[in-house]
């Protein structure tokens, strides 16, 4: 565990830069101010002076954008930030679960066990579902760090929790994601078709295809 994660995730116990920080997140890209304000029910004067804590802190990233108005002020760059791409974690006493999970994934690669490892995601998919029957899929997706949203009648992921492994070992980490997220939407009495390959940069590279019921339930 670094001290500099522990101090930077300290920040996030106040719940203004909480606040402020899920927005930016929730917006998937660049963010500003004043929006995130908004959403955080603050000033834009507090706001930023939240957000450029979290800049320093190295959980933000931050730009500026061209402004769209005309007239005075028209032309000055607006400050607008995003989640910074860099990861912390806090493990206490220290654990290193990615380091045996990249040593697993190159053991199944070297035994060319792709198809096992799907079928184990698929089961693993499965127990979840078992854990959180009668809750809807994007909750327990919520749950589990894939941070969901909506867009164009499709349920998009914008977290992949097992980031640094997809970026070590892509169609092995992508495959098994697609099967544990069938395994899931099956162990719900879902449609586990729902599920399927989309990679979208920065994104988990899985999605859904969203129900009648789910648009109904926004």
């Amino acid at each position: 565990m670094s001290s500099d994660d522990l101090d930077a995730l300290a920040l996030l116990h106040d719940p203004v830069r909480r606040s402020l920080y899920e927005a930016v997140v929730a917006g998937g890209g660049d963010v500003g101010r004043g929006e995130a304000a908004e959403a955080a029910g603050v000033s834009r004067t507090l706001a930023g002076h939240h957000l450029d804590r979290l800049v320093e802190a190295g959980l933000l990233e931050s730009g500026f954008r061209p402004q769209e108005k005309k007239g005075p002020g028209s032309g000055r760059p607006a400050k607008v930030y995003r989640r910074a791409r860099g990861e912390r974690s806090v493990s206490l006493p220290a654990r290193d679960y990615a380091a045996l999970g990249s040593v697993l994934a190159d053991v199944v690669d070297l035994l060319g066990a792709e198809e096992q490892a799907e079928e184990a995601a698929r089961r693993a998919g499965a127990r979840l579902a078992r854990r959180h029957q009668g809750e809807p899929v994007e909750r327990v997706l919520g749950e589990r760090g894939y941070e969901p949203y909506a867009e164009d009648g499709t349920l998009r992921l914008r977290n992949c929790p097992f980031h640094a492994l997809a970026e070590e070992q892509p169609l092995l980490v992508c495959s098994m994601n697609l099967a544990l997220c069938q395994g899931l939407l099956e162990g719900l009495g879902d449609d586990p078709a729902r599920a399927g390959l989309d990679p979208r940069p920065g994104e988990c590279c899985v999605s859904l295809k969203q129900t009648s019921i789910d648009i109904e339930g926004e």
